[in-house]
């Protein structure tokens, strides 16, 4: 079994930094199933992909790519057709509501808000002890 070092692998990836997420990433990789790309050797998987990146099997673009794609939320794709299904709700909404809703929406509001201003007419002051001791 060779040792593998640091410094084989920052000869292919010069950046200490991103030698680490290169290979955690492609660590992740082989322990989700991903083929290796070369023999195990009884090893654990970061020292197969510090192997793998020193002995360049595997491209290491390819990994800075899964680590950028691992970290966005969104993709392009999925983005776009949120953007359509908010404008195709958007003009369904408008055709369907008219101001006499609207209206009639703030009527039931108001009403509601009276209702609660007559049960709980406002805050009371509580006594600082009391809060002292749930404090504690």
């Amino acid at each position: 079994m060779a040792r593998v070092t640091v410094e084989d692998c920052i000869e292919k990836i010069p950046n200490r930094f991103d030698l680490v997420l290169a290979a955690a990433q492609r660590a992740r990789h082989i322990s989700t199933g991903n083929p290796l790309t070369i023999d195990r050797d009884n090893d654990k998987n970061p020292v197969v992909a510090l192997r793998e990146i020193a002995d360049e099997t595997i491209d290491p673009d390819k990994l800075r790519d899964d680590i950028v794609n691992g970290l966005q939320k969104l993709t392009n794709n999925e983005f776009v057709e949120d953007e359509e299904d908010d404008i195709l709700e958007d003009n369904t909404l408008e055709d369907n509501y008219t101001i006499n809703d609207e209206l009639s929406d703030f009527k039931i509001n108001n009403d509601s808000n009276d209702v609660q201003n007559k049960i709980n007419p406002g805050f009371h002051d509580v006594d600082e002890n009391l809060i002292k001791s749930e404090d504690l």
